[in-house]
């Protein structure tokens, strides 16, 4: 390595190439602007690590990335359709910060060698009417764009969106790929509508309101590091967001965590304003949330869980809902609020019902699956 750094400054091109390389695999790996590579103290640096290397210009370094791009698109076409698995994909229709939507169409499959395998097959940008024939539509380009034979599909996991239910329903009927509801969105859609009883949503809120304080307020903050110090972890309180019910499981657990902290910090009146004083929760909403974080426990577990990559996830909806159900009707809660969340998420009717109709569902598509002869 000394050798490569302080020697002859001069490179061949062997090595001027390795080097190339590491820098394009930087920017792929790393999602970097390709305008790094004309950034001053980029240019710098790898001056002084290499003085014998000329870094490429961007122009160059855009075509060796579409080169790249065309090469690993013939390495996932030749990992898929040689092997003799079925293929499962999953799909979302998501919008980014900068209000542009894109479709994500990952593929899931078995090796022969029973390793499990998910290769993100694009992220497209969207332009016209998110319609069921349209989404159906671009799903099928995809598949034709990897040349994946219709028939080596055999489902699709998707959110419960109306216009993305009906694209479901298209390509089942046309081409026979089982519609499958993601178990974390129908999670997310149950939770949230437990969530929505007055008294919980105001104490949720206050709590939202709480984090917001600290994250806003460098004394608030420095003030609570202080405190930590005296008994509790020095962990920092969690915002939620709103797509993802279990960051509002997390944000209460280190909230409860960090209560007396918490609590102590805004007693002080040169941290709070007195007019401000209304920041901390309430004793009643301060025993809601412990209530809740205790219901909300199980469904986290079962998001975890069924988040996983490297494990097949579908078998297990069923005794997993069956579990959910049972853990959350025999539980006895002393507030109404509660026992209202208890009979929302565990209803026969209105959200509540999907856990129960997911469960079905996921029986009958494993059923049906057995008799397809799954690798074969």
């Amino acid at each position: 390595m000394r050798g490569f750094l302080m020697g002859n400054p001069s490179r061949t091109p062997q090595q001027a190439a390795v080097f190339t390389d590491s820098i394009l695999n930087m920017l792929v790996t790393d999602m970097r602007p390709l305008a790094m590579v004309e950034d001053d103290c980029f240019t710098k640096m790898i001056h002084t690590l290499n003085p014998g290397y000329t870094l490429p210009s961007r122009t160059h370094f855009t075509k060796l990335m579409e080169r790249k791009y065309e090469e690993t698109f013939k390495e996932v076409k030749t990992a898929i359709n040689p092997n003799n698995s079925k293929l499962a994909l999953t799909t979302d229709i998501w919008t980014s910060v900068a209000t542009e939507a894109y479709l994500g169409v990952t593929c899931h499959y078995i090796t022969d060698d029973w390793d499990m395998q998910s290769i993100c097959l694009t992220t497209m940008p969207l332009q016209d009417r998110h319609t069921a024939s349209n989404i159906a539509e671009w799903l099928e380009q995809v598949v034709a764009r990897f040349e994946i034979p219709p028939s080596k599909i055999i489902a699709i996991v998707r959110d419960n969106g109306a216009n993305i239910v009906a694209a479901a329903n298209i390509l089942e009927e046309k081409h026979g790929w089982s519609s499958v509801r993601c178990t974390g969105h129908t999670l997310q859609l149950v939770i949230n509508a437990a969530l929505k009883h007055p008294s919980i949503d105001k104490a949720v809120g206050a709590a939202r309101c709480l984090v917001e304080h600290f994250k806003k307020s460098e004394l608030a903050s420095s003030k609570l590091r202080e405190k930590q110090q005296m008994a509790t972890p020095e962990h920092s309180l969690v915002q939620d967001i709103s797509t993802r019910w279990n960051s509002t499981f997390y944000m209460i657990s280190r909230l409860l965590e960090q209560r007396w902290p918490v609590t102590a910090t805004l007693s002080e009146g040169s941290v709070t304003q007195r007019g401000k004083r209304y920041l901390d929760l309430k004793p009643d909403q301060w025993s809601l949330l412990e209530e809740l974080s205790t219901v909300l426990k199980p469904f986290e577990c079962v998001t975890v869980f069924m988040s996983g990559q490297k494990y097949a996830t579908i078998s297990a909806i069923s005794p997993l809902v069956k579990g959910l159900l049972k853990s959350t009707q025999s539980a006895a809660y002393e507030s109404a609020p509660l026992r209202a969340f208890q009979l929302s998420s565990c209803r026969r009717d209105g959200k509540g019902r999907q856990l129960s109709q997911m469960e079905h569902q996921t029986r009958r598509f494993l059923g049906w699956s057995l008799t397809q002869g799954l690798g074969n």
